[in-house]
Parts: C-alpha cells; sequence; structure tokens
C-alpha cells in the first residue's frame, strides 16, 4: 500500500470551526450539517475525479479534521482513469514497491482541491453548500414555527402594506394580512411599533423561500389565549372557555364555567374592578366583550346570551337547531342590538338559530331577510324606528316609498316575501295602492 503525502497549506480545523460556529448561529444540527459538507466534498469529487472514482470522506467536526481518500486499482494499462491508475505513473509518487493489482491510495489535501479543481468547481461547490444550509434553515424555520401554531407571540412591524403587516420576529418575517387584523386597527399601526397576534398557520413556499408564517388578531383563538394569559384560572383549567363568538373590534361574546364552586367563573375574568378584563378590552382596539356563565340547559344558555334583554319564554326546537325567544315589546332592540348583532353573536354562541317573536303575537327580525332586503335598506328602516317584519308591514307605506331606491315594484316585492313567512295574504287595499303606484311610476 501506498500513500501520497501531501504539504498542508490550508488548517483544516479553522474549516471545520467555522461550519460549527454555523451550526450553532443558524441552530442547524451538527450532525446534518457534517452530512451536508460530506455530501459537497463528494460532489466536488466526482467532478474532478469521475463518477466511477472510489474514495472516502472523513470529516470529525470535534476534532477539526477533514480527510479525503481517494482509492484506485494500480494495472499495467490503464482502461478506466476513473478507478485505475497505471503502476509507472503510481510509483512516481511513493518509495514502497507496488505491484499490479495494489491498491493506491491518495490522499486529496485541501490544497491540492484549491489548487487543481479550479475557481469554478470551488465556486460551484460552495454555491450547493449555501443552497442546502439554506434549505436546512427553512425546513427548521417551518417545523419550529408550525408546532407553534395557536400562540401568542409579540414582534415587531418593520414594514407597513396595503394588504399586510410584515412583522419581525426573532429575525423571521411574518405575515398580518389585512383579514387578520382588527377592522379599524390599522390607522394605529406604526414601522418598529410592537405588536401582540397568534399563530395562525405556516405554510410551506412553492417558490423555494421562507416558509409564509401568518397571524392573526382577528381570529377567536387569538381572544381565547388573551384570556389565558391575562387569568390565571383559565391557565390553570379552573375556569374553562366553552365558547366564544366575535366580530373583532366591536364585540364578542364568550361563555365560560367553573369546575369549582368556590370560584365565580365570570367575576374571576373580570377581576377586582375589572382590572382583568380591561387589560384585554385595550388589547383589542376597546372590543367590547360580554361574559356570560355556560349552562347546559339551552333555554339558560340562550337566555343569558341575548343578554343585556331579558325574554319571557323560549321554545327549543332540537332537530333544526333553532330557539324561538318570546320577548316584550320593549326588549326587542336590546335582543336584536345594533344591526342584528347581539342575535347574531348570541345565535353562534349557542349554536342555535334563534329566531325573536314579539310578545302579543308572532314577528321576526328585519336581520332575517338581510340577503332580500340588503344592508344598506335594513339600515335606512332601523333608523326609521323598524326592526322587525310586522313593523315593516304595519309602517306608513308613503312613509316607506320616500327612502330613496324603495320603488312600489321593490314594496310590493319585500312585503310579499314577508307574508309568505307568515303564511298570509297581501290585503286587497295595499295590492291596490301600490299596483296604482307602479302604473303611475
Amino acid at each position: 500500500m501506498a500513500r501520497r503525502k501531501a504539504k498542508h497549506k490550508i488548517d483544516k480545523k479553522t474549516i471545520v470551526d467555522a461550519f460549527m460556529e454555523m451550526a450553532k448561529a443558524k441552530n442547524i444540527d451538527r450532525d446534518l450539517l457534517q452530512g451536508i459538507l460530506e455530501e459537497t466534498l463528494s460532489m466536488v469529487v466526482r467532478k474532478k475525479y469521475g463518477q466511477d472514482a472510489n474514495f472516502e470522506i472523513i470529516v470529525n467536526m470535534e476534532k477539526g479534521d477533514i480527510e479525503i481518500y481517494l482509492m484506485r486499482e494500480v494495472v499495467g494499462e490503464v482502461e478506466n482513469p476513473d478507478t485505475q491508475i497505471s503502476l509507472e505513473e503510481a510509483q512516481m509518487y511513493t518509495d514502497e514497491p507496488l505491484e499490479i493489482g495494489d491498491e493506491y491510495i491518495e490522499e486529496i489535501t485541501l490544497d491540492n482541491i484549491s489548487d487543481s479543481f479550479g475557481r469554478r468547481l470551488i465556486s460551484l461547490a460552495a454555491q450547493n453548500l449555501n443552497q442546502k444550509i439554506r434549505e436546512v434553515e427553512k425546513d427548521n424555520i417551518y417545523t419550529e414555527y408550525a408546532n407553534r401554531v395557536g400562540e401568542i407571540i409579540v414582534g415587531e412591524i418593520y414594514q407597513i402594506r396595503r394588504h399586510d403587516l410584515l412583522v419581525m420576529h426573532n429575525k423571521i418575517e411574518m405575515r398580518l394580512p389585512r383579514e387578520e387584523q382588527i377592522p379599524n386597527e390599522p390607522y394605529r399601526y406604526k414601522k418598529n411599533q410592537p405588536i401582540k397576534a397568534i399563530i395562525k398557520e405556516v405554510r410551506r413556499s412553492g417558490s423555494g423561500g421562507q416558509p409564509d408564517i401568518i397571524l392573526s388578531r382577528a381570529c377567536d383563538e387569538f381572544l381565547m389565549r388573551l384570556f389565558e394569559i391575562e387569568i390565571p384560572e383559565i391557565y390553570d383549567g379552573v375556569i374553562q372557555i366553552k365558547a366564544i363568538a366575535r366580530e373583532p373590534g366591536e364585540r364578542s361574546k364568550v361563555a365560560v364555567q367553573s369546575y369549582d364552586d368556590r370560584v365565580d367563573p365570570v367575576g374571576a375574568c373580570v377581576g377586582l374592578k375589572g382590572v382583568r378584563i380591561h387589560s384585554i378590552v385595550r388589547e383589542l382596539n376597546n372590543e367590547s366583550i360580554d361574559l356570560i356563565e355556560f349552562s347546559e340547559n339551552p333555554q339558560v344558555f340562550i337566555m343569558r346570551a341575548l343578554a343585556p334583554a331579558k325574554v319571557r319564554d323560549i321554545q327549543i326546537s332540537y332537530e333544526t337547531r333553532t330557539a324561538t325567544v318570546l320577548v316584550a315589546d320593549d326588549q326587542v332592540s336590546l335582543a336584536i342590538g345594533k344591526n342584528g348583532q347581539n342575535v347574531r353573536l348570541a345565535s353562534k354562541l349557542t349554536g342555535f338559530n334563534i329566531q325573536l317573536v314579539k310578545e302579543g303575537g308572532e314577528d321576526i327580525d328585519l336581520v332575517e331577510f338581510k340577503v332580500e332586503f340588503g344592508d344598506e335598506l335594513i339600515d335606512k328602516l332601523r333608523n326609521m324606528g323598524i326592526t322587525t317584519a310586522r313593523e315593516f308591514l304595519d309602517a306608513d307605506l308613503n312613509k316607506l316609498l320616500e327612502i330613496e331606491g324603495l320603488s312600489p315594484k321593490s314594496l310590493m316585492d319585500f312585503r310579499k316575501i314577508i307574508l309568505t313567512e307568515f303564511d298570509e295574504e297581501e290585503r286587497p287595499e295595499v295590492l291596490t295602492f301600490l299596483s296604482k303606484k307602479i302604473f303611475e311610476k
């Protein structure tokens, strides 16, 4: 056996130490980085000595050593230079006697790599190494933050764009899309401002870039995590959040239940002088939060969910998941809430489709006809004090026709939709009046 000796012009330990520092700085596993280095060196050797070359690479990260050995068979006449070397050439590099059939082992030193491989091949190796390290970094970032979905982070706004915010957290770029922001809050955003949000989703980038980490301040989970942070009883499991219904930036209803008879779930969440709930409200841009004690009894739960309105009676249909709620005349507007918000959130919180009926007769909130009427018309009717279907049917027709955009034909159609719900026929005098108005148009 013979081994070609070489003078080491490059300090191998310095190179390995540099890789060790890189592994530490980029949070890359040392063994994985060693494998990447070995794979890159293998690529360089094959480029230089052929794809069939027989070689061995030893990288010792602890000792700071790199060794590359090329093994070739000693032959009389070379047929495959990738795996063979002539006896005459091999004997030039060693004083030891060689015979045909021996294995000649040549050590490829780092100074030989830089001298004989050429700048292009070394540059290719550097690119390959950097690319693989970047891929490992991306995988590490994806894995780390995919395991942290549902966790609140505090980052720093570093770029404000039209449709989203770019947030930096531990030197990792994250994104807060417009639809995940609290409405009416963007005007408060400033560059370098700290911001609190929940990690909602982590997506792999199709273009090979960094993972797309999606943040949210508008989702129900963000509100739930804030409660866990601010209220120790929730974090410890003494109190549990059973359901959340939220319209971000405006109003939320949160149902809570205590597993300790000595602990009032609503009082514990509010805190002394409201200090606990106020910190959450401030974080949510003064979003109103209704705390409701959960009940396994649907009637009781729905009654509490409709607060501050007081209800007279509740009839439940479990098959259709519908609740017909009887309310007094003076409680209708409270039960409905601004733009139907109270009844809408109560329905979402309880899981029942709540139908409000005014005491003294069947009635339906106009919000139930939102698809047919549209938000703009419902708002105009509310401004006139008309909030229910019966009130719409009983309203002065001339007053209704003064509403911009409401034609006699449209009014007739809307009345027909409501009357169908009540299984009633249109009054002849109304038909005559509206038909005349349509003809005049």
